[in-house]
């Protein structure tokens, strides 16, 4: 999706203008859109989230704090990890389960903004109090769009010409149970609520989450056409690797459950899938991204029409990636890049472009059919590693809003505080070279060490292992250690298994060089650098020095 590959140097105008706190005294209002597992690579036709790219600070290399929507949402909402929130599956309401935490609508709502969700923003259910936390962080009850009751029922129409509950679900939209699709229903209702704040005396924070690409793949038929299957391929590295810990592994159990899977009778864990329908299933995802594409373009065209452009920060992001058969895995569930990697665009009006002249639209809309190869100019790239808990107080900073302060080492009873950093820094001052000591961190659960049929959804009861990840600039670095779901600890002398890859030489995380002794060195300045107590790098040092604790598999 991404194309930059350098920064350029931003006008002095530009960053005096920040300086001087324009923002600070004018608030900006903020659309912030997320959409529903997007990874951060792919080559694929969306010539409307290039171009707000093209005019916004681009994180390359953003990650989720842990690979799954809900608790995904719930972190960056909240500017908390996982082990803060204590939501590691979808079956607690983190206010009451571990502390009542501001969330990033609320914060702006208590500073005067009119506050409005549309979509999938909080993971709807439990997670989210079955009213997507109203009226906590919204002004007005949340909107969903009706026709998402019929994503998961049999609509799809298979070869037998019946319809299924399939994974791989164009359709031909008029067909469809009330005419339409989510995504586009979500679309019409946030350009509704635009219009109604156009005028308002207060700002406002409209948050639109989209559904797509996330399964199944229901989708207009008409974009399938933009991916001619002859011209698909599989994914550059679609086996199992050998040094894989059977722990790390994702089953993708989620996508098994879809009728068109069930027919291939594929074998678990490992798969695994037919080559044929690899490249099916790449091309429907494909296309899923290039429908977002277009709902996004209408809704950012709709921004210009009324003129609110000019003074409306927009922030796009994903709550997490999506594998497409690297590593022989399929969805997300894992802490590889991958799938713990996202997109992270912001654009600041005057700050990372120049406000554009009046009767000049700043987003128009790109039709992908007609464009579906436009090239924009680069945006201001930002290579830093960064994570989604940066959200928070980096939207707040560039609205104008003081940020939280960061957490005391203990929280659950601090209302307003955040886990991350504002990067409000890196998009208003161009910095040269790279922070190779910026570290983000990423977590996933499992319920045993060998792959069963809850491993990438394990009920909190169920989880016995927990793999903490960190990712720098120059590697990735996970262990998977004995978890207590009960008191939510970890030991971090009892490690399973443990994973290093080495980016530079190994970008795709291919081969893992954990049990290496001749990269001992190397973990010891891993060690030195990790946040997860003293045990942890004690065992490290014991490992480099060729031996083992006690106990230690």
């Amino acid at each position: 999706i991404f194309k930059m590959s350098h920064s350029y140097i931003w006008p002095t105008f530009l960053t005096q203008t920040f300086i001087l706190g324009v923002l600070s005294t004018d608030p900006l209002n903020v659309l912030l859109i997320v959409s529903d597992d997007l990874r951060s690579s792919l080559e694929v036709s969306s010539p409307n989230l290039d171009q707000l790219a093209s005019k916004s600070a681009v994180f390359l290399n953003a990650f989720a704090q842990q690979a799954v929507c809900g608790p995904s949402r719930i972190s960056f909402l909240t500017s908390r990890r996982p082990d803060t929130t204590r939501l590691y599956d979808f079956n607690s309401y983190w206010r009451v389960h571990a502390g009542n935490y501001t969330t990033l609508p609320q914060y702006f709502k208590s500073n005067g903004y009119t506050t409005m969700s549309v979509g999938k923003v909080f993971h709807p259910g439990i997670a989210s109090n079955f009213s997507d936390d109203y009226p906590y962080s919204w002004s007005v009850p949340t909107y969903h769009p009706p026709s998402f009751a019929y994503e998961k029922r049999k609509v799809c129409k298979g070869q037998d010409g019946k319809l299924h509950a399939n994974l791989l679900c164009a359709v031909n939209v008029s067909e469809m149970p009330l005419g339409t699709l989510p995504d586009m229903e979500s679309t019409a209702e946030a350009q509704r609520l635009l219009r109604t704040v156009k005028d308002g005396q207060s700002p406002f924070f409209l948050a639109v989450g989209y559904h797509k690409p996330h399964v199944p793949f229901r989708i207009p038929q008409e974009f399938l056409k933009l991916y001619p299957l002859e011209n698909m391929s599989l994914a550059p590295d679609p086996d199992v690797p050998k040094g894989l810990p059977s722990v790390a592994y994702n089953p993708w159990t989620d996508i098994r459950k879809r009728e068109d899977m069930q027919a291939l009778n594929i074998s678990f864990p490992y798969g695994p899938i037919p080559k044929d329908f690899q490249l099916r299933i790449r091309q429907h995802y494909f296309a899923a991204v290039s429908y977002m594409d277009s709902e996004l373009g209408k809704l950012l065209s709709t921004l210009d029409d009324l003129d609110l452009a000019k003074n409306t920060m927009v922030v796009f992001t994903s709550d997490h990636g999506w594998s497409l058969g690297e590593h022989g895995e399929w969805a997300k569930y894992s802490n590889f890049d991958v799938a713990t990697q996202v997109p992270l665009i912001i654009y600041v009006p005057g700050v990372t472009s120049a406000v554009e002249k009046p009767g000049k639209k700043t987003f128009p809309f790109w039709d992908v059919f007609q464009h579906p190869h436009m090239r924009f100019s680069e945006g201001r790239a930002v290579r830093n590693v960064v994570e989604l808990v940066d959200l928070f107080p980096t939207v707040s900073e560039l609205a104008g809003l003081k940020p939280p302060p960061p957490c005391p080492h203990s929280s659950f009873a601090v209302q307003l505080c955040t886990e991350g950093s504002s990067r409000a820094l890196s998009i208003q001052v161009l910095k040269e070279g790279i922070d190779v000591e910026a570290i983000a961190y990423s977590q996933y659960p499992r319920p045993s060490d060998a792959p069963q049929a809850d491993s990438d959804l394990p009920s909190l009861a169920d989880i016995r292992i927990m793999g903490y990840s960190v990712r720098s600039h120059s590697y990735r670095f996970t262990v998977w250690v004995t978890f207590d779901p009960v008191n939510f600890t970890a030991n971090l002398t009892d490690i399973h298994a443990g994973e290093l890859y080495l980016l530079k030489d190994d970008p795709g995380q291919d081969h893992n060089i954990y049990n290496s002794i001749m990269h001992g060195t190397a973990l010891v300045k891993l060690g030195s650098r990790l946040p997860w107590g003293t045990a942890l790098r004690q065992h490290l040092l014991y490992f480099t020095a060729g031996s083992k604790p006690n106990g230690t598999p």
